[in-house]
């Protein structure tokens, strides 16, 4: 039985323990009649202006990163190198510019059509692995940045319990520009998950 995570999830002050506790929960989107879904199994949380990897770093608002602020429980989608959707959830109260970045997920539901938005022929690990790849067989877009988590695209628990020796922390990817901040154990992932993209060991 799916239940569905409420606002008040994710408006809770510690984005590190909100991307910490969405490993195990399923994300779920419903376009047009098609319902796809995973299982998330690699999340990274940004904790907004004291963090120098987070978009909003030192209160910065632009058209982009406007969405930041707003309650938590709102989807921030943005595009990676002009080509990549990477889907995020903001956190905490409106403006408190906190996100989780989900990273990967392991495919559930509606696997068939997670492949024909890939182009690819049959399932594979990559599906889903990577935030690129998740938007991409999920179909999440920019379009859909702004959105509630709700109906269209939302996250829930169906009872998956994460034990403490299957949750790993590592430093998050790509974000060398930040300094010590690149060092921070923000990056949580599924210990033996195929799906987990980059690094899959203690550092």
């Amino acid at each position: 039985m799916m239940r569905k995570l409420g606002t008040s999830f994710f408006q809770r002050p510690d984005v590190v323990e909100l991307a910490r506790e969405l490993v195990g929960k399923v994300l779920v989107t419903n376009f047009n009649g098609m319902k796809t879904s995973g299982r998330i199994v690699e999340t990274e949380a940004y904790n907004g202006i004291v963090d120098k990897a987070s978009h909003a770093f030192g209160g910065r608002r632009t058209a982009r990163t406007e969405v930041m602020y707003a309650p938590g429980g709102t989807a921030y989608v943005y595009l990676c190198y002009g080509i990549h959707h990477l889907f995020n959830i903001v956190t905490n109260l409106e403006d408190i510019p906190h996100a989780v970045l989900v990273r990967a997920i392991h495919p559930l539901e509606g696997i068939p059509v997670m492949l024909e938005r890939m182009g690819k022929p049959k399932q594979d690990h990559t599906i889903g692995r990577g935030p690129g790849n998740l938007s991409k067989a999920l179909g999440i877009s920019t379009l859909h940045t702004g959105l509630l988590l709700n109906n269209e695209i939302y996250i829930a628990d169906d009872g998956y319990a994460v034990s403490a020796d299957q949750l790993v922390a590592t430093p998050r990817i790509g974000v060398d520009y930040a300094g010590e901040d690149a060092k921070l154990p923000y990056r949580f992932y599924l210990q033996g998950d195929p799906y987990v993209s980059g690094k899959k060991f203690k550092t």
